[in-house]
């Protein structure tokens, strides 16, 4: 199960499950990449 993402800008984002790390991924994207929009499997492809 994949739980930590680290964005290019620097953020890193800790979830308890992938569910909850592509909403906080995805939450993190619009508040600070507006337009930037990744799916559930780009983003744990990416997740570690």
């Amino acid at each position: 199960m994949k739980t930590r993402l680290t964005c290019p800008c620097g953020e890193v984002i800790k979830a308890q499950d992938e569910d909850e790390l592509v909403e906080l991924t995805q939450q993190h994207l619009a508040a600070a990449h507006p337009g930037m929009e990744y799916g559930r499997d780009e983003i744990l492809f990416i997740a570690t």
